[in-house]
């Protein structure tokens, strides 16, 4: 029985990563093709190849459940269709014995998602921003992308955090009571120092109440913020592409300063509850197969898997901003498309039994 579980166990393996690997490779392209609208100047088509390879742990990461469920369809389909199923149930081998076969492989495809998403796409990431955000020129105020963000009553933008934690090209603007400018400033360096920054070729512009204005030019400056290059390094990103600990540092920052943390919360419970939607996901591939598709064709189960992942991850997409705009816990919006998933597959398994 341990051969026919490793047997069954590769095969589904084999489908996923053969998968993993098409959808990859497809995104990787696109993603090229798109990032070649940014060329110009000193981003070179170059840079933008590296860039997109840089993001390929995320990719990855971000389409597992997908090649998990569209793998699972190809390979316990393709015994199916050679009868080798058939074989194995009037053998005495039960759908729970098949199923469990199937898990084990899942489990490594769950671990290797997790060590993507805490490790490998967040700092890939980052240097793909960064390395983007300098080659297109981060040494003048807004030439990249960059961030914006508030402490107390200074916005700053942020073009660029390198891995050794110094800020590249950063904008500030203060203001006092009744939200009046009190100054704006550009500086073309930060460092981190032990207890506040060090700002580098900062130019100024303060605001006085009756019109006037002072320019001032200095080399270096102190600058006091409670920002830390950790959490500096974590704001450069989105949401989805942190860590769990970071997503978990970061909101409790933005709820100290008194603003607003659901988007981090939402990203948080998608993080956590990656693997029980592989799994769920999984689960509906195998109902799939002992129910409406044992007798399809390969390239019908290729489509249901497809419209199936798609539509899990359209209503993920919708249920999400939807908690952030009416209010409703973010995850409610996470567990529900995966409860659907759990409920759909346990009733096609129950008609298949």
């Amino acid at each position: 029985m341990r051969k026919l579980d490793r047997y069954i166990g590769s095969t589904v393996l084999l489908n996923i990563v053969v998968v993993a690997m098409i959808i990859l490779g497809l995104d990787l392209l696109f993603a090229f093709i798109g990032e070649l609208d940014d060329v110009e100047g000193n981003y070179s088509a170059m840079d933008a190849l590296t860039y997109t390879l840089f993001t390929l742990p995320r990719r990855l990461y971000d389409m597992l459940p997908l090649a998990a469920l569209v793998g699972c369809l190809i390979g316990l389909g393709t015994l199916a269709s050679n009868s080798e199923l058939t074989i194995m149930r009037a053998a005495g081998v039960s759908i729970a014995r098949i199923i469990g076969a199937v898990m084990k492989p899942l489990l490594v495809v769950m671990l290797a998602g997790i060590l993507l998403g805490e490790y490998a796409a967040p700092y890939s990431e980052n240097l793909a921003e960064n390395r983007r955000a300098i080659a297109q020129g981060s040494d003048g105020a807004f030439q990249s992308r960059g961030l914006w963000h508030r402490e107390g009553d200074d916005f700053l933008h942020i073009n660029a955090v390198q891995p050794d934690g110094e800020l590249v090209g950063v904008t500030r603007y203060r203001f006092g009571e009744e939200r009046r400018l009190l100054e704006a400033s550009f500086a073309s360096r930060a460092t981190v120092q032990s207890d506040h920054w060090l700002m580098q070729d900062v130019e100024a512009t303060r605001f006085q109440e009756n019109g006037n204005s002072e320019v001032s030019v200095s080399a270096e400056e102190r600058w006091d913020v409670l920002l830390s290059a950790e959490l500096l390094r974590v704001v450069m990103l989105e949401p989805d592409v942190l860590s769990l600990a970071a997503i978990w540092q970061y909101q409790g920052y933005l709820a100290e300063q008194g603003l607003n943390n659901s988007q981090y919360w939402l990203a948080f419970w998608k993080k956590l509850l990656q693997p029980l939607a592989t799994l769920a996901l999984v689960f509906v591939a195998i109902s799939f197969v002992f129910g409406p598709l044992r007798s399809v064709t390969l390239g019908q189960r290729i489509f249901t898997g497809v419209l199936v992942g798609f539509s899990f991850q359209i209503l993920q997409d919708l249920l999400g901003p939807s908690s952030l705009v009416f209010g409703f816990s973010p995850l409610i919006a996470v567990l529900l498309p995966i409860g659907l998933l759990l409920v759909m597959g346990a009733w096609l398994m129950k008609r298949a039994g």
